[in-house]
């Protein structure tokens, strides 16, 4: 339980704190007044049964169930509010892909089979015949990027090529090739799909676990436009969730977990029960 009010005291010293949204508590006490006092752990809520422990042990584990008050300030046939059918609703934003279209190139090689190298720029790999080289590329756009890049001798005498350079396997905005070829004429198809990355927003919906008049859930760091859809008497009422958490029906708080991961508790106030 949140909100607890936590003294440790000796009669004259106080040391006092308030339990976190798991009910967790930390206090500091001087070593020489555990050992010279008594002291009494003290827990106090609004709405529960004050709770005591008389000379708290550190080494122990204690668990301060606290029971709620019976009201009788409440008239028996004051009404109450029923609340049913609670979610949470947020949404997160996904990163995804749309398609933009392919790109596709041709282009030639131009080259004369049969003719040796003899001191020519480019040569075959075991150098003794002239060869020739040619290149290719494609933009993908402003904000766009190839996927899936690949290169296809479509035409010519192919096992006589080799790919010189490769800017297409990785993808990216652009992506080019180069090409040599030491017998005749070749042709090649560059190709790849176009993607834009974007990101979107996706609903998603979570149920809280409720327990006797409170309710506990999580939302991931990144969850945004956090709603409580529930039914007050029946009626489907939607209760944003601000940086106050304030709800007519219920006190909430919030902590943070692991991995910035949000834990939210809330507790229903007087005159609304679950159902």
């Amino acid at each position: 339980m949140a909100g607890v009010a936590v003294e440790a005291t000796d009669g004259t010293v106080e040391v006092a704190t308030k339990s976190g949204t798991s009910g967790a508590f930390e206090l500091t006490v001087r070593r020489t007044l555990i050992r010279r006092h008594s002291l009494i752990l003290s827990f106090r809520h609004q709405g529960y049964e004050p709770y005591d422990v008389l000379d708290p042990v550190g080494d122990q584990l204690y668990i301060a169930k606290m029971a709620p008050l019976r009201s009788d300030t409440v008239e028996p046939d004051a009404p109450t509010v029923r609340v049913a059918h609670v979610s949470v609703r947020y949404t997160v934003k996904t990163p995804s892909t749309v398609d933009i279209g392919p790109g596709v190139k041709t282009f030639d090689v131009t080259n004369k089979g049969n003719v040796s190298c003899r001191g020519d720029p480019v040569c075959s790999p075991d150098g003794k015949w002239k060869a020739a080289s040619a290149s290719a590329s494609l933009d993908a756009g402003p904000d766009n990027e190839f996927r899936n890049g690949r290169l296809s001798c479509i035409a010519g005498p192919c096992p006589f090529t080799a790919i010189e350079h490769d800017g297409f396997s990785h993808g990216g905005r652009i992506i080019d090739a180069t090409v040599i070829n030491w017998s005749d004429t070749t042709t090649f198809l560059l190709q790849a799909e176009a993607v834009r990355r974007i990101l979107s927003e996706s609903i998603r919906r979570s149920y809280p676990v409720i327990i006797d008049r409170t309710m506990n859930f999580t939302l991931p760091a990144s969850a945004d436009g956090t709603c409580v859809e529930a039914e007050l008497d029946g009626t489907p009422i939607v209760f944003p969730i601000g940086p106050n958490l304030s709800m007519s029906w219920a006190d909430c708080e919030t902590q943070t977990e692991l991995e910035n991961t949000r834990l939210y508790r809330c507790e229903l106030k007087r005159g609304y029960v679950f159902r």
